[in-house]
């Protein structure tokens, strides 16, 4: 079959030319870092392409269910593609809407690499605009809609620029949310980080932190990333 210019995995294909936000290297970090251990129900937010309900799909038992929710109708049709031509269609769906609006049983895990861009940022494309300015999800009705749909057991991962995780760190108690894990993302070996793995729940747990460095002084893909993103990339 031939494929149409996009990003092809081991074990699917994502086309992206519909959507704002491309394949890129926060998703797929989320998509192959995000815990799944007991996790059955699954929801992504902001889902785009369908990316990372993909990944997750990879990684996990056949008794778990993804739901991406996406605002961007071109992005939703582009995603259900993905998502048909995958192994996994059976127990991946998207959902068109706000996050704001969604209403479902509560999920183990949630997952999102949210808009992140001020006001202040502006874009020629109103589609990657809405993807990436926080006007349409900011920061407290990311966390108001995840503390809404977690089950009291449940988890969300997020992949987020520092500033952003630091803002969202200070605003959790707000939330009845706690942070457990911090994995600082560094681009390559001696430069500071500049992206998040963030994790939390409504549980209180042992604190961990952490770094993940991509690629090493040489440029080449750290030992680190190419053990966590091995099962994806066709070149690992």
């Amino acid at each position: 079959m031939v494929r149409s210019r996009g990003f092809t995995f081991k074990q699917f294909h994502i086309d992206h030319d519909r959507c704002a936000m491309k394949v890129g290297t926060d998703g797929i970090l989320l998509g192959a870092w995000a815990p799944l251990d007991g996790v059955r129900r699954v929801l992504d937010i902001g889902s785009g392409s369908g990316l990372i309900a993909l990944m997750l799909a990879q990684r996990s038992g056949p008794d778990c269910e993804i739901t991406g929710v996406e605002l961007d109708r071109e992005a939703v049709t582009q995603a259900r593609h993905n998502v048909l031509s995958s192994p996994w269609s059976a127990r991946v769906r998207m959902e068109e809407g706000a996050i704001q609006l969604h209403e479902a049983q509560p999920y183990d895990l949630i997952v999102s690499n949210p808009p992140y861009f001020g006001a202040g940022q502006t874009f020629a494309d109103p589609a990657r605009a809405q993807a990436r300015h926080r006007g349409a999800l900011d920061s407290q009705d990311l966390l108001d809609s995840c503390a809404r749909l977690l089950a009291p057991r449940g988890r969300v991962a997020l992949v987020l620029p520092t500033a952003l995780a630091d803002e969202i760190i200070s605003i959790l108690p707000n939330y009845d949310l706690h942070e457990l894990c911090y994995v600082a993302v560094i681009t390559k070996e001696g430069k500071a980080a500049n992206r998040v793995l963030l994790l939390l729940s409504r549980e209180l747990n042992r604190y961990e932190r952490d770094e993940i460095v991509i690629h090493s002084a040489d440029g080449g893909y750290s030992n680190r990333y190419v053990q966590l993103t091995a099962a994806f990339y066709l070149k690992m």
